[in-house]
Parts: structure tokens; sequence; C-alpha cells
């Protein structure tokens, strides 16, 4: 049995006793972006990740989300897995029927292993275009394996810096699938919410077949976590752009935790204080409804009540 790697210094663990969030979720809420890792002896982690993690099972998640009060889980492959699925396929399948994932696959994935992830609750895969996260890919095999999922009817989740829209735009519209944008394709909240970049990024999603995902305010946020006027307000320089993108596009938007928060430098989020964030981007009864359970279901679970 091989012996555990340690985690990468300076890693900071997931919150141990998120708060109690003063705003109570809708039945049916979905999680509609978490991860799990590992535990590393029981699903090693990528020999060529780029960062080794804690722990963080799904008993840990689902334990998470009793506490919080989410229903369902959309599971997305943790780049330290690689294109290895196993421990999100456990998790998933573990959620018996209220989770579904999204995983990486590689080029030459095979129809056969493609089905096999669609019966075990993949609706999705994902491309990964920040450089400090995983080493780039072709173009050319990102859509090799775009037009493979697409007849499975999967979308395409992306992550990338609002910075690069100009240079991926054209490469993403012409993808034979829908698309799905990780955390508001990571707007530089120093600049104006109207500003031209944040306005680029609203009209691709306008003119195409877009979800996005109003998630990750902590790793947007330059004033950081602390709330105002002793109310739980955090993260306040993100709501604009959260508020603007439910706004637009209240039928085509998702929200998530993305616990357990990888890769975070600066503080590790209260998960409770998160769910605070969510009435000050979706202000109205209805607007948090589409936002953390109809779109997400109609997503994730087309056809099924919550």
């Amino acid at each position: 049995m091989s012996v555990p790697s340690p985690v990468t210094p300076g890693w900071l663990d997931w919150h141990p006793d998120p708060s109690v969030p003063a705003f109570k979720l809708p039945a049916g809420t979905v999680d509609a972006h978490c991860h799990v890792f590992g535990p590393q002896a029981e699903f090693p982690f990528a020999p060529k990740r780029k960062y080794t993690p804690c722990d963080a099972s799904r008993e840990q998640l689902a334990a998470l989300h009793r506490h919080l009060g989410v229903s369902r889980a959309v599971i997305v492959q943790a780049t330290c897995h690689g294109a290895d699925n196993t421990a999100m396929i456990d998790a998933v399948r573990a959620a018996d029927g209220r989770a579904r994932g999204v995983a990486t696959v590689r080029p030459d994935v095979s129809e056969a292993e493609l089905r096999e992830l669609d019966a075990a609750g993949v609706r999705g895969v994902r491309f990964n275009f920040l450089r400090r996260l995983v080493d780039t890919s072709p173009k050319d095999d990102l859509r090799t394996i775009a037009e493979k999922v697409a007849p499975l009817g999967w979308h395409i989740v992306l992550y990338f810096e609002s910075a690069d829209l100009p240079e991926l735009e054209g490469f993403f519209g012409s993808l034979p699938a829908p698309l799905v944008i990780d955390h508001m394709g990571r707007p530089d909240v120093k600049l104006p919410v109207g500003g031209p970049q944040f306005s680029r990024f609203l009209r691709f999603v306008g003119s195409h077949d877009v979800h996005v995902k109003v998630t990750c305010p902590e790793r947007l946020s330059l004033t950081g976590p602390p709330a105002l006027d002793g109310q739980r307000h955090a993260y306040a320089d993100v709501v604009p752009f959260g508020r603007r993108v439910v706004e637009e596009f209240p039928d085509r938007v998702l929200w998530g935790t993305d616990w357990p928060h990888p890769n975070l430098t600066g503080h590790m989020p209260d998960d409770g204080l998160l769910v605070d964030h969510v009435p000050l981007v979706a202000v109205t009864a209805e607007q948090q409804r589409k936002l953390l359970v109809d779109n997400p279901m109609n997503l994730y679970w087309p056809g099924e009540g919550v």
C-alpha cells in the first residue's frame, strides 16, 4: 500500500464548523458545483497533479449539505484526480439518484466508457483553461471530446478567466454542445460591472446556449469576507456582478458552494456565509427558486420533480 502524499505546503483545509445560514434555502436546492478529494488512501490522486489537497470525502460533503439544507448535488471532477473519475463516480452513485457528475475525459475515450459514465449519472465534461491548474490541451483534442459527448446530450463546463474570453469565445461558440460557465467567467471585480470586459461576457452568454454558475464570490472578491455593518453581507464587491447575471438570465443561472474550496490562499470561506450571499444576488423569491431549484433540475434532472 502506497504512503499518502502530504498536502501542498500552505494548503487551506475546508471549514470544520460552518455557521448556520440566516437564509433558508428552498426545498429541493441543488449545489451545482462541488467536489470530492479522495480520500487519498482509497482514491489516489493523479501522478501528474499540480497540487495535493486534504481529503474531502463524499460523507463529509453530504454532512455539509445536510447542515446547509441542500437536497441534491452536481459533483465536478477535481483536477487533482485528472481523468480518473472513480472518486467522483463513487460519490454520485452513493447519493442514490440525488447527484449528477461532471467528468474529465481524454480525447481517446471510447463510446463504451462514455456510456458507462452516463449510466452512472455523468451529464457533462469540464474543459479547464486555467494554466495554473492543468496543462493546456490542444483545441482539436477538446473538439474531439465535445463531438463524442454531444450525442449523449451532455454539456460542456468551461473554466476560464474573463480576460481570456476574446481569445476563446470563437472556439467556445463553435462547440457542438450546450455550455456551462464556471464562476461567471471569473470577472475582474475591480473593473466596473458595466465595463467592456463583463459586457463582452454577457453578450457571449446572451448569444449562445449557455448556463452561468453564479458561484465563488470568495475567489473573485478583493474586499474579502468581512461583513458590512454587522450583517452577514460578505464579498460585497462581487454582488453587482452576480446580480446582473441573475437579472439578465434568470432561467440560465446556477448556484454552488465549490466545497471543499480548492487552492484558496487568502482565507477559507464559511459555507453558511456563502449561502447568505444568495439573496444578495437573487433578490426575489422567484429568482431564488430558479437559481437554486428549477434551473439545475431542468439541466440535470429534466422531467423529474423535486
